[in-house]
C-alpha cells in the first residue's frame, strides 16, 4: 500500500487500499470534537452525468452560454483537466475544451439531491450546518453513548451518498477550519482525516491562500513580510497580524494553528431571500424590463412561502451597461410574502433607479427583515417609509436619503382583495409544486425568453 502520513493525516492513492489505509487511523483513538466537511464532488456537472449516462467520462460544463456573457457553475473532473474552472467566463472555458458538453442546469434536480445528501448526514447526527447546496458541516463527536469511531460514521455518510449516484469528499478534523482544508486534499471520493492533536503539523506546510478568510490581498500582503505558509502565520508577530487582519487577527491565528472554537451552527439565520439574473444583450425598454422584474419577484415570493418567511424590506438592484450598480429599497409597514400585492411597489422602485434608454445588464429582487415568527399581511402594503437608495460598485455601503426623499405613489396591485391573492397564490404554488417553476408564468416574460446568460448559483438559500 502506498500512503503518505503528514503529521497524523493519511492520504491514500487511488489505486491503492483505501479502506485499510482508513483502517489505520481508525485504530487509533478520537478524543475531543469531531468535525466533518461534507463537499459534493463536481456537484451540478456529477448530477448530470448521473441523468445522462452517455456523458459519463465525457467534459462537462454546467453554466451560462459561451456567447452571451455566461459563467460556468460548475464542470466535471474531465473538462477541469483541460483548465476549466468555476467562475470562469464561458467563453474563456469554450476555447479551453471546444468538445465539451454544455448544459444550462437542471436546479430543480441538484436540490432533490442535495436535499437527500442532507437528510442522510442528518441520520448520523442532529448537528448538521448547510452552508451551500452541496457542502454542509457536521458535527459527529463521539459521546458517552455513541462511541462510534468519527472515521467509521464518514465512511458509512460516503457510501451511502455514493448510493444516490453522486460521490463526496470529506473532511475531517477536531476544527471547522481543519475539516475544510481536509475535505480538498483528496477529491473526487476522498477522506481525509487529521488526528487531535495533529493539526498544526498537518496545516504548517500549507500556504496561506487556503485557508477561508485569506484573499488576494491579504496573501499578497503576507508576502511582503515573508508569511507564506500556515505554519509561518501561526508563528507571526501580533502586531503584524494586526496590520493584516484588523480586529479578526486572533481568530486567524487561532485558525492557522487549528485552534478555533466555532462550533457547527445548526440554524443558520436566513437573512434575505433574493433572485438576480444577467443579461446577454443589455435591456433599455421598460416592456423588457418589467417582465424580468415579474418574474424574479414571483420567483421570491414562492421561496417566502416554502421557508414561512415574510419581509419588511423589499430591494431592487440594477447593474447598468457600465457596470455601475445602483440599490433602492421600499420598507413595507407589514411584513409580506405576497409577489402580487409587492409588484406594484418594485415597479415605482424601478423609477427610482432607472430613466428610459439607461441599458441594464443585470436586475435583482430581494425581500428581506424578517420578524421572528412574522407572518404575511392580509392588509394593504403601500402606506410606504422613506426609502434608501444607493449607488456605486458592490461594496457601496448605503445612503438614506432623509426624510423628505419618498416613494412614488405605486399603482394598487393586480387583485386588490387580499384573500383572493392569498387564494391565488396557493393555487399558483399547488401548481408548481406538481408541474414544476415553470408551470404558470406571466406572458410578458416570453418577451426576455433566451436573453439571460444561464449561470446558476450555488448559495444555500436558493435551494433550500
Amino acid at each position: 500500500m502506498e500512503r503518505e502520513l503528514v503529521g497524523k493525516r493519511l492520504s491514500v492513492r487511488k489505486d491503492s487500499d483505501t479502506s485499510a489505509a482508513l483502517d489505520v487511523l481508525a485504530s487509533q483513538p478520537w478524543e475531543g470534537p469531531a468535525i466533518i466537511l461534507v463537499d459534493l464532488d463536481a456537484f451540478f456537472a456529477s448530477v448530470e452525468q448521473l441523468d445522462h449516462p452517455e456523458w459519463r467520462g465525457k467534459p462537462v460544463i454546467v453554466g451560462g452560454d459561451a456567447g452571451k456573457r455566461g459563467v460556468v457553475s460548475t464542470c466535471s473532473y474531465e473538462a477541469r483537466a483541460y483548465g476549466v474552472r468555476s467562475a470562469m467566463p464561458s467563453a474563456q472555458a469554450a476555447k479551453l475544451c471546444p468538445d465539451a458538453i454544455w448544459t444550462r442546469g437542471h436546479y430543480h434536480r441538484y436540490r432533490e439531491l442535495s436535499r437527500a445528501t442532507m437528510a442522510i448526514i442528518r441520520d448520523e447526527t442532529p448537528l448538521v450546518e448547510q452552508v451551500s447546496i452541496d457542502e454542509a458541516f457536521a458535527d459527529i463527536s463521539p459521546t458517552r453513548i455513541n462511541t462510534e469511531h468519527p472515521i467509521q460514521v464518514a465512511r458509512r455518510i460516503q457510501r451511502r451518498v455514493s448510493g444516490l449516484g453522486v460521490t463526496c469528499s470529506i473532511g475531517l478534523g477536531t476544527t471547522k477550519s481543519v475539516a475544510k482544508i481536509a475535505s480538498d486534499m483528496d477529491k473526487p471520493r476522498g477522506l481525509t482525516a487529521v488526528l487531535p492533536g495533529s493539526e498544526r503539523g498537518f496545516l504548517a506546510p500549507l500556504p496561506v491562500r487556503i485557508m477561508s478568510g485569506i484573499g488576494a490581498a491579504a496573501e499578497e500582503k503576507l508576502r511582503v513580510e515573508g508569511i507564506a505558509t500556515l505554519g509561518q502565520l501561526a508563528e507571526a508577530d501580533e502586531a503584524l497580524l494586526a496590520r493584516v487582519f484588523g480586529v479578526n487577527a486572533g481568530m486567524m491565528r487561532a485558525r492557522a494553528q487549528g485552534a478555533d472554537a466555532s462550533s457547527v451552527s445548526v440554524e443558520r439565520a436566513v437573512k434575505s431571500v433574493s433572485h438576480e439574473v444577467s443579461f446577454a444583450k443589455d435591456l433599455a425598454a421598460r416592456d423588457e424590463i418589467e417582465p424580468v422584474l415579474t418574474q424574479l419577484l414571483t420567483k421570491v415570493g414562492r421561496r417566502l412561502r416554502l421557508k414561512g418567511l415574510a419581509g419588511h424590506t423589499l430591494t431592487l438592484k440594477v447593474r447598468f451597461g457600465d457596470r455601475s450598480l445602483h440599490t433602492a429599497q421600499a420598507h413595507l409597514p407589514q411584513a409580506s410574502d405576497d409577489d402580487i400585492a409587492l409588484r406594484p411597489t418594485l415597479m415605482a422602485l424601478l423609477d427610482k433607479v432607472w430613466m428610459p434608454g439607461q441599458r441594464v445588464r443585470l436586475l435583482g429582487v430581494g425581500v428581506s427583515g424578517f420578524d421572528a415568527g412574522a407572518s404575511a399581511t392580509q392588509g394593504t402594503l403601500f402606506e410606504l417609509l422613506p426609502d434608501e437608495s444607493q449607488e456605486g460598485g458592490e461594496d457601496a455601503d448605503a445612503a438614506g436619503l432623509g426624510a423628505d426623499a419618498r416613494m412614488p405613489a405605486p399603482d394598487a396591485p393586480l387583485v386588490r382583495d387580499a384573500g383572493k391573492r392569498r387564494r391565488l397564490l396557493d393555487a399558483f404554488d399547488a401548481l408548481k409544486d406538481k408541474f414544476g417553476d415553470d408551470a404558470v408564468r406571466y406572458g410578458g416574460e416570453l418577451k426576455v425568453e433566451g436573453n439571460t446568460t444561464g449561470s446558476g448559483s450555488k448559495n444555500a438559500n436558493d435551494y433550500r
